[in-house]
């Protein structure tokens, strides 16, 4: 814009030169000279005609002159005539002087070829001017304007922004092919920045889904090492008690004594077990911590399936106790994503599992729910332990809130929080309560 400014400004001036230029040289414009052999033969012929009795009126008509007859110098007539640079000749009738002709035609000549030539330059003056604006705004509009938007369109490349196409021009024949190369710059830039989106965002949610599912096992074996250790303590017990009596009677103890050195050594063994499980475990929630702080919402990919497949995604469970079905799930078309339902039960169980450590009911039953009253298939899970405290409740779903009771509990506080999005996600939802127990729902849209 600053240069375009120059160049009016440049432009006006040189305009108002050329119209200074044009007034002088209207001012110095000079009369030809006159022929005065041609003039004298008018005089002949005026006197002549003066001679013969015409009317002075007619003569001055006719030769396109001034008659003055008086021999006056200063007559005043004469002074004005003298004063328009008329030719003034002297007029004698009948060889005696009578007075003055003045000739002021040429006059009459200088003055409408004066104006002509003034209305010619003023058309050629606005025919520069018109010209000049219109190559500036042609200048503009092919030229100055498209640079002026491949400027604006880098900053806003600079600035992240590669939503915003670049305008494109039909008559750009110089800038062109380097607008489209621009704009395909730009398409390839926010292609690529999308595909490195998408990849980060599979990547942090494998992560964080990996670190999560890892805790299941790990609290398995956590569980299975204690129960174990403690049955290898009780073992090794009881074998030192059968060796104290054996020393007692004066009995052979060898073989006792590698019964117990291999106990103990078990006991060390299992130990290590679980102290490296507590450690794998740790290392996973850091992870999931790092991982899930800056993730953006996991993918849930809903579609219709048939409700009965739900009964396997409980067969893998069993880990988790005694789980036992109080009706058949209702036969009918739902929507869900088979995959993250069946973390969201696996989430559901395993908290029912660490926490109550109690058989674990199942049953299914239609639900409506919503102000349209949809009609959704509920999968009730309830346990028969504590429940939650009431103040936790409301705070369950949230993400990293652990209840006041998990205190000596491994956990992370996101398998609820994920749950919740889960069953949302599906088109569902997902609601809990203390009834004699935890329960839990999980509420899929039925088709």
């Amino acid at each position: 814009m600053r240069y375009l400014k120059r160049l009016i400004v440049i432009f006006v001036a040189f305009m108002l030169i050329m119209l200074a230029v044009l007034f002088i040289a209207d001012r110095k414009f000079t009369f030809n000279k006159r022929d005065i052999v041609e003039y004298n033969d008018y005089l002949y012929q005026v006197q002549y005609a003066l001679e013969r009795g015409e009317s002075e009126e007619e003569i001055e008509k006719e030769y396109n002159c001034s008659i003055i007859l008086s021999t006056e110098i200063e007559n005043p007539e004469l002074a004005e005539q003298y004063a328009q640079s008329a030719l003034v000749l002297d007029l004698c009738v009948n060889d005696e002087y009578v007075g003055k002709v003045a000739f002021t035609d040429r006059k009459d000549f200088f003055n409408e070829t004066k104006t002509a030539m003034l209305k010619i330059f003023m058309i050629i003056w606005a025919a520069f001017l018109i010209g000049g604006l219109l190559i500036f705004y042609i200048m503009y509009v092919f030229y100055i304007k498209p640079l002026r938007e491949m400027e604006k369109f880098c900053d806003t490349i600079a600035k992240g922004n590669l939503d915003e196409a670049l305008p494109m021009h039909r008559n750009d024949t110089m800038f062109e092919p380097l607008m489209a190369a621009f704009d395909l710059m730009r398409e390839e830039l926010k292609t690529s920045r999308t595909r490195e989106m998408e990849a980060e965002k599979a990547r942090k949610e494998l992560v964080t889904d990996l670190s999560h599912d890892i805790k299941t096992p790990l609290s398995v074996i956590q569980a299975a090492c204690e129960m174990l250790e403690v049955r290898l303590k009780r073992k090794l017990f009881a074998d030192q008690n059968m060796l104290n009596e054996a020393k007692e009677n004066g009995s052979d103890c060898e073989d006792l004594q590698a019964v117990i050195s291999e106990t103990e050594d078990n006991i060390k063994k299992v130990s290590t077990i679980a102290g490296k499980t507590g450690t794998i475990s740790q290392l996973m929630s850091n992870v999931m911590h790092a991982t899930l702080e800056d993730m953006e919402k996991l993918e849930v990919f809903a579609k219709e399936e048939d409700s009965r497949e739900i009964t396997e995604m409980f067969t893998t469970l069993t880990d988790y106790g005694t789980l036992t079905f109080e009706n058949e799930v209702i036969p009918c078309l739902i929507y869900m994503d088979k995959l993250r339902l069946e973390q969201a039960i696996d989430n559901v169980v395993s908290n029912s599992y660490k926490y109550a450590g109690t058989d674990i009911s199942i049953s299914f039953s239609e639900k409506e729910a919503g102000p349209d009253k949809d009609k959704y298939l509920c999968i009730r899970i309830r346990d028969f332990g504590p429940g939650a405290k009431e103040e936790d409740i409301p705070l369950l779903c949230e993400k990293y809130f652990r209840g006041s009771n998990s205190a000596e509990k491994n956990g992370y506080g996101l398998g609820l929080y994920l749950v919740k999005w889960y069953m949302e996600q599906q088109g569902g939802g997902f609601e809990y309560y203390n009834d004699n127990g935890f329960v839990a729902e999980l509420l899929l849209k039925k088709v």
